[in-house]
């Protein structure tokens, strides 16, 4: 039985949740936009860096994250 490859998406900064595009069980592909934080005013995107599946969602919208948090879980393809 082949073990699931993880990948945590983690935040870089302290920062506000604008948007979440994904739950658990969608797909995503390489590039696509899962989050949208907020800091000093600017809106930056949180990107997939590889295809996978959404394991778990540990943000909502209005949330505050702090570097180092978890954000989105993927278990990757392949």
């Amino acid at each position: 039985m082949a073990r699931e490859r993880l990948y945590e998406m983690v935040a870089e900064m302290v920062a506000n949740v604008l948007s979440v595009s994904v739950e658990p069980g969608d797909k995503v592909s390489a590039g696509d936009v899962v989050i949208i934080l907020e800091s000093m005013k600017m809106e930056i995107p949180v990107i997939a860096e590889d295809d996978g599946t959404v394991r778990a969602v540990k943000i909502a919208p209005a949330d505050v994250v702090q570097d180092g948090d978890v954000m989105v879980e993927l278990v990757l393809d392949g």
